[in-house]
């Protein structure tokens, strides 16, 4: 009774105003320092990865870096045929006047015809960098605007990566918001089933959405540190509502435990120190080993996923402090508010309410789960083992994509006009740019090796259009732009940059002595961006069983139990990883979970998801061996120790499982496709470890390994001399009775 929690437990039921008026200032402080210091978002230079990022930083150099550019398509009104192209030239003077007067333009391209003659295109470069361009984007979509009043017998249209990444965000902020409007009910209505108490339901909510603001706000100090990718908030909204509702009612539910086990004969202050005792060192360790897994993120190298990790770690951090200050304090409050209801009723000459008795034992579904595992553990293990190497066994044909602009939603209206755009000009679908890097006296050998490689690729089908080479003022950087009719995940592109990197390059501007060149471009960025993490996976996995095993030895003080932690978590993530690949990658369940297939999966998701599975793991590992080890700790047998641990601890981990459902589920609505892809396959992951992990697999070990699950552990061994010693000493006594 002398540990962290129990200490802070301690004094904030002592003192229970202080601690919730001290816990709302905290909150205010976090989001008004957060505020103040404002968000550092990421910049270009921060996505950039491989040698098409090595591209990209020598383009730069030389001025030639990609730019904001926007396309207004003009074309016949639905239904109408083609467009008059004296008309449709007209309306593209008017389009590329209006564009030249805006302060956020660079430069209009020179109007454009189709080759059927069904379009006309002006292109605008926008100033800034090409990430700022969606800040600038509404200007020139109010001059397109206009522009379509002003011809109303054509089409003007909008699109472009300005326009569409507009169109992205706040799709995704009206998701988010649906999701919330859905998320939040819903877990209410669980948490009142649970309790059956108004009040009661409202503390982990309100804590776990104080929490998220707190987190928001010192996020935004951290985005200094790691810049913030544009996913920072999301996480922590996704990650945050999970896992503070899910500490709160490891509490909330063991002090209601111990006060029905009391029975009036306990006080508030010392029902909440128990609760700290066993269920808030539980969620101590429980969200450091969510911190510490979110944290090998930072391991990827990557800006997307450093900003995830600073969300995830920040808002878990943030959850655990609330647990161990205000949730005490507020627990205290309604403990004593309840005492005195029952003083004034006594005083009253009313009889005081009958308790509920405590119900320790399991439920009759989960008695009715646990009594095969108990009776027949390695028929269990066994079925259940193969039943989840069979869900896995997809994995083997994962292929992994980055997510290219094609694949956004057509509830964008630019995403709309784009594929019109790529149906009349093919050729913006995607580009490759070769860049080389040289002395400036050594131009005009470079400019000739790169027509020369232009001109090795003019036949090649999976290209089209002219090359253009573009030089840098100092004559230090060239760049030869080549289009592809293709979008960026096509085998096509794919494999026209595979052939440039291999053998055009080599043979061309390869042998120019001292130049220094790299492929980037659209193709290559969506290229090396998935490579990039594939190589990234092992390390972070292996860092992952590290942690999982130390964490999990640290806890319990048993190396076997880590690698039981280890083996379930891979087995738990390895399942779920498989059912994602079945579902998206395939066509089958289209209209089932509302998506189109892109026959891959997000370059983004698998990582993600044995991060964060990882940690959420260990808040069920950690929470139900933790009831395990105290009933052995008392001498209980093992094998009683791990039913009764099992079946006291299903409850609250079947109502969190019910509550992280709920908010992912919520995330597999969205429109967006990769944010689908983790959304449903945490849903499945939180599944699988809540009703068959620590319902079937985690028991049914535990039974066959008996002693041996607490090796190297001596506790438990005195733990049970100890009982035994007691009972023999009092059984004489009894029968002297």
């Amino acid at each position: 009774m002398t540990t962290l929690p129990v200490r802070m437990a301690r004094r904030s039921a002592a003192h229970p105003w202080r601690g919730i008026v001290g816990w709302f200032v905290f909150v205010v402080l976090c989001l008004g320092v957060g505020m103040a210091a404002g968000s550092d978002p990421a910049t270009t230079e921060d996505f950039r990865i491989g040698e098409a990022g090595r591209g990209e930083e020598i383009a730069a150099e030389g001025g030639l870096q990609q730019r904001p550019v926007e396309h207004v398509l003009i074309t016949a009104r639905p239904g109408t045929g083609k467009p008059d192209l004296a008309a449709a030239d007209a309306a593209a003077a008017d389009v590329a006047a209006r564009m030249r007067a805006l302060p956020e333009v660079l430069a209009v391209a020179d109007p454009v015809r189709s080759a059927d003659g069904t379009a006309v295109r002006v292109t605008v470069t926008l100033e800034g960098p090409e990430l700022e361009g969606k800040k600038r984007v509404d200007a020139l979509i109010g001059e397109t605007t206009a522009a379509q009043k002003a011809h109303p017998g054509l089409r003007v249209e909008e699109t472009g990566s300005p326009s569409i990444s507009k169109g992205v965000d706040k799709l995704r902020g009206d998701d988010l918001a649906r999701t919330e409007m859905i998320a939040l009910p819903v877990t209410l209505l669980t948490l009142l089933l649970v309790f059956r108490s108004l009040a009661m339901a409202l503390v982990p909510l309100l804590l776990a959405l104080s929490s998220i603001a707190a987190a928001v706000g010192l996020s935004m100090v951290a985005s200094h540190a790691f810049p913030d990718a544009g996913v920072g908030t999301n996480v922590i909204l996704l990650i945050g509502l999970a896992v503070g509702v899910d500490y709160t009612l490891f509490y909330l539910k063991r002090e209601r435990e111990e006060r029905a086990r009391g029975d009036g004969r306990l006080s508030s202050r010392a029902v909440v120190e128990i609760a700290a005792a066993t269920s808030g060192r539980a969620v101590v360790l429980s969200g450091l080993a969510v911190a510490v897994s979110s944290a090998t993120l930072y391991l990827a190298d990557d800006v997307i996923f450093s900003s995830i990790a600073t969300g995830a770690v920040v808002v878990t951090l943030v959850a655990v402090v609330s647990s161990l200050t205000v949730l005490p304090a507020l627990l205290a409050v309604l403990g004593a508010r309840a005492e005195r209801r029952a003083e004034r009723r006594v005083a009253r000459g009313l009889a005081p309410k009958k308790r509920k008795p405590a119900r320790t034992g399991p439920g009759r579904l989960t008695a009715a789960v646990l009594r095969p595992v108990a009776r027949r553990p390695v028929a269990t293990l066994t079925v259940t083992v193969v039943g989840l190497l069979a869900l896995a066994a997809p994995v083997l044909g994962l292929k992994l994509t980055d997510m290219g602009r094609e694949t956004h939603s057509r509830a964008i209206v630019a995403m709309q006009v784009y594929d019109r755009l790529n149906a009349a000009f093919p050729e913006l679908k995607s580009m490759h740019q070769v860049v080389v890097r040289a002395g400036a006296d050594r131009a005009p050998e470079v400019a000739a090796a790169l027509r020369d490689l232009a001109s090795g690729l003019e036949d090649d089908p999976r290209l089209s259009g002219a090359a253009r080479l573009t030089t840098s003022p100092d004559r230090r950087i060239s760049m030869l732009q080549i289009q592809v009719p293709h979008h960026v995940s096509s085998d096509q592109a794919r494999t026209s940059l595979e052939d440039i990197r291999t053998t055009h390059v080599p043979d061309t501007v390869g042998r120019v002595r001292g130049a220094e060149t790299a492929v980037t471009g659209d193709v290559a960025r969506y290229t090396d961006y998935p490579a990039h993490q594939e190589r990234k996976l092992p390390l972070i996995i292996g860092a992952l069983l590290l942690v999982t095993f130390a964490m999990t030895v640290h806890a319990f003080r048993s190396v076997v139990l880590g690698l039981v932690g280890v083996v379930l978590n891979l087995l738990s993530a390895a399942a779920s990883l498989g059912v994602l690949v079945l579902v998206f990658q395939h066509t089958w369940a289209e209209g089932l979970v509302d998506f189109t297939s892109t026959g891959s999966i997000g370059s983004r998701v698998p990582l993600f998801l044995f991060v964060i599975l990882f940690g959420l793991s260990m808040d069920y590992q950690v929470f139900v061996i933790s009831r395990i080890r105290e009933a052995a700790l008392r001498g209980v047998p093992t094998r009683e120790a791990v039913v009764d641990g099992i079946g006291s601890s299903a409850g609250v981990v079947t109502s969190a499982a019910v509550v992280m459902v709920t908010v992912f589920a919520s995330f597999a609505a969205l429109h967006l496709i990769e944010m689908k892809q983790i959304g449903f396959s945490l849903v499945v992951a939180v599944l699988l470890d809540a009703f068959v992990i620590r319902m079937l697999v985690l028991p049914s070990l535990m039974l066959l390994l008996g002693e041996a699950n607490w090796w190297p552990s001596r506790g438990v061994g005195r733990a049970r001399r100890t009982r035994r010693a007691e009972e023999q000493t009092a059984r004489p006594l009894t029968s002297v009775g």
